[in-house]
């Protein structure tokens, strides 16, 4: 049961305005806090990190504000202390003005069965949408508001707030759901309602898949920004399936390693290239995606059918035309030819590059420019490492940030 609630007032539009880099506004109202020296970091808690859908910019939520940072040049653009407490989920659209917000268990105002849509125009809450039980997780895009409980998903229309879609799914308590962001795709994949299966919707198809993408339960997934390419690890950590998400086929399969691993975050690279893996082993893994990619590149105005791996006959056979010809990337062991007689893993396809970490905490991934990957932790640390598209290896740190002091 929902209940939904949206301001009389100006009507639900996004407006190109968290630029990142502009100064935070000078006149905000008294019950906000501009940026400021620290004092008081030993009593701060990082309670969420999370990119925007382009990856430049992070939000991240604390026990006492939210902050929002430009990726490149890493800087603090603005932060907001609603003298309420803090919050555990910050989603932003793209740089837009409104944001999803969701408080976490000491927010007096704010509770974590709470959806605030915020304007940071008008500094105040235009929608909200209150649940029955916990939020774990919001997704947006321009024309959508997805909101994500441990059993349910609600899709909402972005403009007037009305209750689109609901989806059933097993029991998701990392609030696990992915959305394409292209203006001709709209694809969402969510866990499905038993263990290891992925349901994908294509809204604008009226097309439904169920992916049996894994034998233990879904760890993390992601989507290629059109939606066509679904990348998906399970609670095992070992593997990581790469699917097409119009006949759920699979494509790829790559291997972080042998021990069991928690998977902290999966990106894919925008030109379908990369693949890049965070976990609770300390290192970031990227790999080579060995998918053509028909039609262009992926930010063109493709059509709903062209993309990467749709050229698929729905037969094991003709995955070879979606794979070149080896190219050194990636490497497999040499074993590959005793296929099927030894365990599998000797004919694995390994990490092209990778990063090590030198802090013990959660740390999510993304793409950045020109062969470059962030990585953000949960300590307060931001990297920027670079990896040689050619020979891969170990991956070269080009910058440290460490953003938010947090208690210990």
């Amino acid at each position: 049961m929902t209940s939904t609630t949206l301001s009389a007032s100006p009507p639900l539009l996004p407006r190109p305005a968290i630029e990142p880099t502009q100064p935070p506004v000078s006149n905000d109202p008294p019950s906000f806090t501009p940026i400021h020296d620290a004092s008081d970091i030993n009593q701060i808690e990082l309670l969420s990190v999370s990119w925007n859908q382009d990856y430049g910019c992070l939000a991240a939520g604390t026990s006492q504000d939210f902050r929002i940072y430009n990726c490149q040049p890493f800087k603090e653009t603005f932060r907001r202390n609603l003298k309420t407490g803090g919050f555990k989920i910050v989603e932003m659209l793209f740089r837009c003005n409104i944001l999803a917000l969701v408080g976490g268990e000491s927010n007096s105002h704010y509770p974590p069965n709470k959806v605030i849509i915020w304007d940071d125009h008008q500094s105040r809450c235009i929608g909200e949408f209150a649940f029955r039980s916990e939020v774990r997780a919001v997704k947006l895009r321009r024309d959508r508001i997805v909101v994500v409980l441990e059993h349910k998903i609600y899709v909402y229309g972005f403009m007037d707030l009305k209750l689109l879609h609901q989806i059933e799914t097993s029991a998701n308590p990392r609030g696990l759901c992915c959305l394409s962001h292209h203006s001709n795709t709209s694809v969402l994949a969510c866990p499905g309602l038993y263990r290891g299966l992925i349901r994908v919707e294509h809204f604008g198809l009226n097309i439904m898949k169920l992916i049996n993408a894994h034998d233990s339960h879904i760890a993390c997934l992601t989507l290629t920004l059109d939606g066509l390419l679904l990348a998906t690890a399970s609670t095992k950590g070992t593997l990581i399936r790469i699917f097409n998400t119009m006949d759920g086929t699979r494509l790829q399969e790559v291997r972080r390693g042998v021990d069991r691993a928690d998977i902290y975050s999966i990106a894919l690279s925008p030109n379908f290239q990369w693949l890049a893996v965070s976990s609770d082993k300390g290192t970031v893994h990227i790999f080579h995606l060995r998918v053509r990619v028909f039609g262009g590149h992926s930010s063109s105005q493709q059509s709903s059918v062209q993309g990467p791996a749709l050229l698929h006959q729905n037969s094991s056979t003709s995955l070879d035309a979606l794979i070149p010809p080896s190219t050194g990337a990636n490497p497999s062991s040499s074993l590959s030819f005793m296929r099927g007689v030894l365990p599998k893993y000797f004919s694995s396809e390994w990490s092209f590059a990778r990063f090590h970490l030198p802090e013990d905490t959660q740390f999510i991934a993304a793409f950045g420019s020109q062969n470059t990957v962030v990585v953000v932790g949960m300590n307060g640390s931001f990297y920027r490492c670079s990896f040689d598209p050619v020979h891969g290896g170990e991956m070269l740190q080009q910058e440290y940030v460490r953003f938010l002091k947090t208690k210990t």
